[in-house]
C-alpha cells in the first residue's frame, strides 16, 4: 500500500513514520484520537494538519493490524 502523506526519513523523528514531513509523528496524531480529542480540536492546536491527514493516518494503522506476526520458538 502506498500512502501519499505519510513520509519516512531516518534524518527526521528517528525514522518514525511522519505527516507529509512535518516533524509530526503519525503516533501522536493517533494517540490523540485514541485519548479522546477530536479532530476538530486537534486542527485547532496543530493548525497546518489537514482533514485528509487523519484519514491517511487511521489507514496507516489499519495497515500495519492487518500486518502477519510470525511468533518464534525459544
Amino acid at each position: 500500500m502506498i500512502f501519499q502523506r505519510i513520509t519516512v526519513n531516518p534524518e527526521v523523528c528517528g525514522g518514525k513514520p511522519i505527516i507529509r514531513g512535518l516533524r509530526f509523528p503519525v503516533s501522536r496524531l493517533l494517540g490523540l484520537l485514541a485519548s479522546g480529542e477530536t479532530q476538530e480540536s486537534i486542527l485547532k492546536a496543530y493548525p497546518y494538519l489537514e482533514p485528509e491527514d487523519f484519514h491517511e493516518a487511521l489507514n496507516y494503522a489499519s495497515f500495519l493490524a492487518d500486518e502477519q506476526i510470525f511468533e518464534f520458538a525459544q
